[in-house]
């Protein structure tokens, strides 16, 4: 699974937050293509042939970290970043050039540290798809739950939603969800957070 892209662009430099312009390649959300659905809080996942995955980001080195501390901005690249663990498999064939972010997938395996992965898988029969892992211990459970779960990508929708920025802005500020993905029927998607704007969550 590629990185969501975002509806409008960040500013990286200051407030790092959006503003009224669109990220290339986005612009199909505000022609009215796609169904716009719940963003979960948790973490993704994918389920591929029985096999669960987690998401994995290798991230800059401390001496990278370092330099961008003194004001360096990039552009990143991965000779920056950790090596990457046994098993990863990137999502994209490069890092993010702003973020020093580079998105993957490893394999669940036995120990600790993926035993609520394993609990959200061991409760049910998943297809291939991604999921978002969710409940008790992850991401401060702002959604309430007493056991952890794995929930389906694009699997509740909206609606009819806004699709300009001062409406979306308005729609977020109403609605308590951490943000949108709209899901185009070719597979493409594009999100929107309630903190792009600023606002609170959750």
């Amino acid at each position: 699974m590629k990185k969501t892209p975002s509806l409008f662009k960040r500013d990286y430099e200051g407030t790092r937050l959006v503003h009224d312009e669109v990220v290339e390649g986005s612009e199909w959300v505000l022609a009215g293509e796609g169904a716009a659905t719940v963003k979960y809080d948790g973490t993704s996942c994918k389920v591929e042939n029985g096999q669960l995955y987690k998401r994995y980001d290798r991230k800059l080195t401390k001496a990278a970290s370092r330099r961008r501390r003194r004001g360096e901005k990039g552009p990143w690249s991965a000779s920056d970043l950790k090596p990457a663990p046994e098993g990863w498999e990137p999502c994209e064939p490069e890092p993010n050039v702003h973020t020093g972010h580079w998105p993957g997938w490893l394999p669940v395996t036995d120990g600790p540290e993926d035993q609520w992965h394993r609990e959200a898988f061991e409760r049910g029969d998943f297809e291939n798809g991604t999921y978002e892992l969710v409940g008790p211990a992850i991401q401060g459970n702002p959604h309430g739950l007493e056991e952890h779960q794995l929930w389906k990508h694009g699997a509740e929708t909206f609606g009819e939603v806004p699709r300009d920025f001062e409406g979306l802005r308005q729609w977020l500020s109403e609605h308590h969800v951490e943000g949108i993905v709209w899901h185009h029927p070719d597979g493409r998607k594009v999100k929107l957070k309630r903190k792009d704007f600023g606002l609170t969550w959750p």
